[in-house]
């Protein structure tokens, strides 16, 4: 029977929850034990921290919960039948975790299986907002050592972006837009503007803009872009429910929009328009099929993402931080990162 606890955020309703002792996990067949590093807080967990989360009214989701789906750490013990080997790695782990058995995972595609888990997310695998979380080792890419524990919490998202950049197709003499420069918008621009593409960022927010121009964008537009400007592709990494349409009418004929980021209300676009224009359209969901790509990309320095996180805090303010707030002085980037270890000030 294990007697140890350890700390973790406790999520146990809407706007409710935060630090307890729970039981320490146990590295079961298969699975590594790791003492988390770094955790970063997405708009997946802020939903569920509203109770607007789908999976919740799905079912697939329930209180009391740990969030944490992108994260770092050591490995300091492993289940049966996993090799010793792993005992001291930096490890990330990809967040969806499938059946194993059915087609989509067969054919390489674990990420939509309809069975799976996500860690911190649906099927009651506890994440990584605790000093420890056990995973299995299947779903392990080790950390090279030019990869800090930041970017080693940033590779999940990164993942996403890398992802959605690829789709864009986008190279040299190629205009992009990217709708939402929040984490997952800034990080796919980052990577557009990798290859040679010219990016431009569409925001609702000065200071979302702001943090985008500091990064070197130099092409930012609050509420509108100008009509005359054609777009080769467009990225909606929004919240947004009408900027799938938007999407597709800036989009320039026979060029590719991306969409990645989900609305809380349903969106629609007009399929005639997608037809005419001769455009394709690429959904994005996990960052599992480009997890390997994204650690060699943050290793080589491709690109650097570290001034997208504006602080780091403990878990005694995980409830600010998923109710909106943010640390009195946090810098300008749109992320925040969780240190399980930490008590005290942001830094």
């Amino acid at each position: 029977m294990n007697t140890s606890t350890m700390r973790a955020f406790v999520l146990t309703g809407p706007r409710a929850g935060g630090v307890e002792e729970v039981p320490t996990p146990i590295a079961r067949h298969g699975e590594v034990l790791i003492d988390v590093e770094r955790v970063g807080v997405c708009g997946t967990d802020s939903e569920f921290f509203s109770g607007e989360m789908a999976y919740l009214h799905q079912g697939h989701s329930h209180y009391p919960m740990i969030l944490g789906h992108e994260w770092c750490g050591l490995v300091v013990s492993v289940g049966d039948g996993v090799d010793q080997w792993w005992i001291g790695k930096r490890v990330m782990g990809d967040t969806m975790l499938g059946d194993g058995t059915c087609r989509r995972c067969r054919r390489g595609a674990q990420h939509v299986c309809e069975q799976r888990e996500e860690v911190g997310i649906r099927g009651g695998r506890a994440g990584a907002l605790a000093e420890q979380i056990a995973v299995p080792v299947s779903s392990l890419h080790v950390l090279p050592d030019g990869v800090d524990p930041v970017c080693g919490a940033l590779v999940e998202p990164a993942g996403n972006a890398l992802r959605a950049a690829r789709a864009t197709k986008a190279g040299h003499g190629d205009r992009v837009l990217v709708i939402g420069p929040g984490t997952i918008g800034l990080l796919a621009a980052m990577f557009v503007r990798a290859s040679g593409a010219e990016v431009h960022l569409l925001g609702v927010t000065d200071r979302s803009l702001a943090s985008a121009r500091g990064l070197g964008f130099e092409h930012t537009w609050l509420d509108e872009v100008p009509t005359d400007v054609p777009f080769d592709a467009v990225v909606d990494a929004s919240h947004s429910a009408h900027a799938p349409a938007l999407a597709l009418d800036l989009v320039e004929p026979a060029g590719r929009v991306v969409y990645i980021g989900l609305a809380g209300t349903p969106s629609h676009i007009d399929t005639r328009n997608l037809a005419l224009k001769d455009v394709t359209a690429v959904g994005i969901l996990s960052a599992s099929p480009a997890l390997a790509d994204t650690i060699a990309a943050l290793a080589s320095g491709i690109i650097d993402p570290r001034p997208l996180v504006a602080a780091t805090v403990g878990l005694d303010q995980v409830a600010l931080i998923l109710g909106g707030g943010r640390p009195a002085d946090a810098g300008p980037g749109p992320k925040i990162h969780i240190d399980p270890t930490r008590t005290g000030a942001a830094s």
